[in-house]
């Protein structure tokens, strides 16, 4: 009897041993996880709203005594309440891009790639990327959502629009942003963009130098900036050699693979068929190369095809290297946007701030000699 009574004892003074040890290890957790900004402060010998305003990046702080406290946070293993921050600084430390399913971003890796490089480079500055789908990419009451909700500092606008009411709706309400693209006015805003007219002349220069001077366009919708600024390239382009290209030879709203493969119908219905066609998008060009194909003309040789944009690596074109009008990869022009928006939110004052990154042109076997 006595022994159960020892082993009683023992088990239960265990299991009080075990949940002060336990209970001592969650305190010292708890401890170490709560290291404030004002024992921080003390070991600084600095006030607490010095060394708030240090680790906040405020300008009125030298840089000597920003470097000290962010060491000593370091050492200390302070971190900042995120909510607690954000509610101090007015801030969300989170950027927005709304986008439509309706342009097939998500079916494009180019735009997915742009995506990743933007969403890495903010998160190195301790930003996170928001994404937003919406039916209709234009609908202010997205952006409105977005700031007045308190959700993001900062948007992304991709897909600009020549007249675009996204961006006259930020301007106008003063909201911080950077355009994946510009519009007809656009000196007054941050963007990120690429030298679309230049792109069109390589094309249309290269083809000329083939001997072709029968061209058919297919493009996206001209509401577009970039499909505008194209058209507007390989129209000029055309007339600097004293040709043209007939409203006929034109085919538009193509801007995805489905619609690409339908403008094949109206390529093979002109009369006299043209020897070499450009297509301003990626996406449209994958389908118009392949209903040429699948209509027994061999591309490079019968018709050249000249595209604008990379080929997405999972296109049934596997094998076949496209002329294509390169740009910057997508990665780091996302990283790019994400280094403008960061310049936009921490020194307005400075901006507005361009970048137009340049095209190049890479052969592949869909050109070749007009026959």
């Amino acid at each position: 009897m006595a022994g159960h009574t020892r082993e009683a004892r023992y088990f239960t003074e265990g299991a009080r041993g075990l949940r002060a040890l336990t209970l001592a290890l969650q305190q010292a957790k708890r401890a170490e996880q709560r290291v404030s900004i004002k024992q921080l402060a003390s070991a600084l010998g600095l006030s607490t709203s010095t060394v708030s305003r240090a680790l906040n990046g405020y300008t009125d702080v030298n840089e000597q005594t920003r470097e000290r406290v962010q060491a000593m946070a370091a050492a200390m293993g302070y971190r900042p309440d995120a909510g607690a921050r954000r509610l101090v600084r007015g801030k969300t430390d989170a950027v927005g891009i709304v986008y439509s399913a309706a342009v097939e971003n998500l079916g494009n890796p180019q735009f997915l790639d742009m995506a990743d490089g933007l969403g890495e480079r903010l998160q190195s500055k301790q930003l996170d990327l928001l994404l937003a789908v919406a039916k209709n990419e234009t609908d202010l009451t997205f952006y409105e959502r977005l700031f007045h909700g308190g959700r993001v500092d900062a948007v992304v606008v991709p897909n600009t629009r020549v007249h675009d009411p996204r961006v006259d709706y930020l301007r106008e309400k003063g909201y911080p942003f950077v355009g994946y693209g510009r519009t007809h006015a656009c000196d007054d805003y941050s963007w990120v963009d690429f030298d679309n007219d230049m792109g069109s002349r390589l094309a249309v220069e290269h083809l000329l130098e083939l001997g072709h001077t029968r061209f058919a366009y297919v493009h996206a919708p001209l509401e577009l900036n970039f499909a505008f600024q194209r058209h507007r390239g390989y129209m000029a382009a055309l007339k600097a050699r004293n040709l043209d290209c007939p409203a006929h030879y034109r085919v538009g709203d193509v801007q995805d693979r489905r619609s690409g493969l339908q403008a094949v119908q109206a390529l093979l219905a002109m009369s006299p068929r043209p020897t070499a066609v450009l297509v301003d998008n990626n996406l449209g060009g994958v389908g118009v190369i392949r209903g040429l194909m699948d209509a027994g003309l061999r591309v490079g040789q019968d018709i050249s095809v000249v595209v604008h944009g990379d080929i997405p690596q999972d296109t049934l074109l596997t094998g076949m290297p496209v002329t294509t009008v390169t740009q910057p990869t997508p990665h780091t022009t996302g990283e790019a946007l994400a280094d403008m928006v960061f310049q936009v939110l921490h020194a307005p004052e400075d901006g507005p701030y361009h970048l137009l990154r340049q095209p190049g042109l890479q052969l592949g076997t869909t050109t070749g000699p007009v026959r």
